[in-house]
């Protein structure tokens, strides 16, 4: 549910337990039961992770000087810890799609709950989740017009190659744009398929002219 995967790796054992606890809605498609399991459960399985980033992080390095958020610098920093520490939390959470999200979700909660607020919304069945940060602008309030700043992410799978993950992945992230009225957005892919070096796999390509301001992100 957190990759927005449509691949059912349970066992009917599983889901009926989680069901039982009120975790997973009864009836219809599988999904959380309620929007505050939605926040509820990823915080808690990422405790450890974000215990762990109370001594590498520290949000004010992405604080610019009249306050405002430094979404850019942010991601920057993150794909350098990533790629330092993917592998033993990737492996930590036993899935390929939604352990690299789940690490995305801690650092920027790390940063944004400092003095903003951090909103998740599940896209199951289609492959990705979105991520919004809302932050005070400049002399502003965060329950006054904040600045909003869309985060979507992608894994490349093994038969859905880059290009393609991006060209969707783009459609997506404007989509929600819209629908939130955000004034900027970044898609995250994170290709872990075998083979791939950190060279391949770390990169950034700017907004496009005379296209929506969408920032890629390789990881």
């Amino acid at each position: 549910m957190i990759a927005g995967s449509v691949d059912a790796r349970y066992s009917s054992h599983d889901l009926e337990y989680v069901r039982d606890l009120g975790l997973v809605a009864r009836e219809g498609t599988v999904r959380m039961a309620n929007p505050v399991y939605s926040e509820f459960i990823p915080h808690q399985l990422t405790a450890s992770l974000r215990s762990g980033l109370e001594s590498m992080v520290s949000p004010g390095w992405f604080v610019n000087d009249d306050g405002d958020l430094d979404v850019r610098g942010l991601l920057t920093a993150f794909q350098g810890y990533f790629r330092e520490h993917s592998e033993f939390w990737v492996d930590r959470y036993g899935h390929v799609e939604a352990g690299p999200q789940l690490v995305l979700h801690a650092y920027l909660q790390r940063v944004v709950n400092s003095a903003g607020r951090f909103t998740r919304e599940y896209a199951l069945g289609l492959g990705r989740s979105d991520l919004l940060i809302e932050w005070p602008r400049p002399g502003g309030t965060l329950h006054s017009n904040p600045s909003k700043h869309v985060i979507e992410c992608k894994v490349v799978g093994e038969r859905s190659g880059l290009e393609r993950v991006i060209r969707e992945g783009l459609q997506q992230t404007q989509s929600y744009m819209d629908l939130c009225g955000a004034e900027s957005g970044h898609l995250v892919v994170f290709d872990l398929r075998p083979g791939k070096t950190w060279e391949e796999r770390i990169f950034t390509r700017g907004p496009e002219p005379d296209q929506p301001p969408i920032t890629v992100w390789g990881m």
